[in-house]
């Protein structure tokens, strides 16, 4: 396993671990590889749903407005300003947990409010002096000029939604500290995520003119495939999201190597099992006896159902429908995988589910539904309406 990069460089160079590397961890870069590919995908499908006349160009309102942008700098400018001495007199700390540091209250106010008026004052003056267009004016613009906002809202809502259902899994440790539950990088259930950066994404594209329906699609094929980049990190970090322990020997009809079927995780980032013997570094320890390794079953998975959806992008016309496959797919991939994963179990009516099983349920159940309400919803006289951008003139949006 790869906690960060510095193990990742020990194994290819046979430099030290635990150094100035280490503050890059290694779920951390996949998480955002994972954002990485969502942008290119959403872009490139809203690019072809522009050049096939799918998605019309979008009429706004200007609400320009210099002192604003020049708020959000000034604030973004304080948090940089406010943890990088704080960071810088405790490195160590940063290193072993950047995310622990980043996220605590500590930090120094002095440099924080120096750079974010100083940042503040540059924006407001160097936004007024740059031609813009008058508030109220008519903008023309594209759904894929929104492509970094949407990612950007996504990134921000789903890291949080996911801690927040996590918060909601552990409820016990919550209970015992709030704040520093709360505020913990590590633990993140992505049914919250999915949820939440969901209603988010499509309260956006609705404000900016964007059809939910069509971008509910555009999103399918990203969300899938993210979902599998995402399991990458778990997988080579070791953060925890393993099955259960499996001793049954490897059955004959498995063709997979050792490790796809039983795994150990040495060196895994969650810091559980035995200690592994002469290791040296912070991330020693091995599970004892080895588990089923989820994460690689779900990635395959979800490289296999990314390829169904993306091929079936273009013939399937009806907006929506996509999605709601997507949704029955990712109900019906994870609640198999939950019956060999470690997660708190509930007594639903009678059923000992995990809470992300009954969510998948439920999942399964309204893609079916959705996939059904959405067919044959594609012709006649609807499909002009179907396309349609909703009339801006009389609404500021940003």
């Amino acid at each position: 396993m790869y906690p960060d990069l510095s193990y990742f460089f020990h194994d290819l160079l046979g430099t030290d671990v635990d150094n100035w590397s280490s503050i890059f961890k290694t779920f951390g870069l996949f998480l955002v590889l994972t954002f990485i590919t969502a942008h290119y995908l959403v872009k490139k499908e809203l690019l072809r749903k522009e050049s096939e006349g799918i998605l019309q160009p979008i009429e706004v309102k200007s609400n320009y407005n210099p002192l604003t942008d020049a708020i959000v700098n000034a604030l973004m400018a304080f948090g940089f300003g406010f943890k990088i001495p704080y960071i810088y007199k405790n490195f160590e700390a940063f290193k072993a947990d950047p995310a622990a540091a980043i996220f605590s209250g500590e930090g120094n106010f002095v440099t924080g409010i120096l750079l974010g008026t100083l940042i503040g004052i540059y924006y407001y003056f160097d936004i007024k002096n740059r031609p813009q267009a008058p508030k109220g004016a008519i903008i023309v613009s594209k759904a894929s000029d929104k492509t970094t906002n949407i990612i950007m809202i996504a990134a921000l809502t789903g890291v949080l939604g996911s801690r927040l259902l996590s918060i909601m899994e552990n409820w016990e440790s919550f209970i015992a500290d709030p704040l520093g539950q709360l505020l913990s990088g590590s633990g993140l259930t992505i049914y919250g995520g999915l949820i939440l950066a969901g209603i988010c994404v499509a309260l956006y594209a609705k404000k900016s003119g964007i059809p939910v329906k069509h971008m509910a699609d555009v999103a399918a094929p990203a969300l899938m495939l993210g979902y599998g980049v995402g399991r990458m990190g778990c997988q080579f970090s070791g953060d925890g999201d393993w099955g259960i322990a499996n001793t049954n020997p490897k059955p004959d009809w498995f063709f997979l190597p050792d490790w796809a079927w039983a795994y150990e995780y040495p060196r895994n980032v969650a810091l559980e099992g035995k200690k592994i013997a002469d290791c040296v570094g912070r991330y020693c320890q091995e599970l004892s006896p080895p588990v089923y390794p989820t994460p690689i079953y779900e990635i395959a998975v979800s490289i296999v159902l990314f390829i169904i959806l993306w091929s079936l992008r273009k013939k399937w016309t009806t907006p929506g429908r996509l999605f709601f496959l997507y949704v029955f797919f990712t109900g019906l991939s994870r609640f198999f995988v939950e019956q060999i994963r470690v997660n708190p179990r509930y007594d639903l009516f009678g059923l000992d589910w995990s809470m992300s099983q009954t969510i998948s349920a439920v999942l399964m159940v309204v893609g079916i539904i959705g996939m059904l309400m959405m067919k044959g919803g594609n012709g006649g006289s609807k499909k002009k309406d179907m396309y349609a951008i909703p009339d801006m003139t009389d609404k500021a949006t940003s």
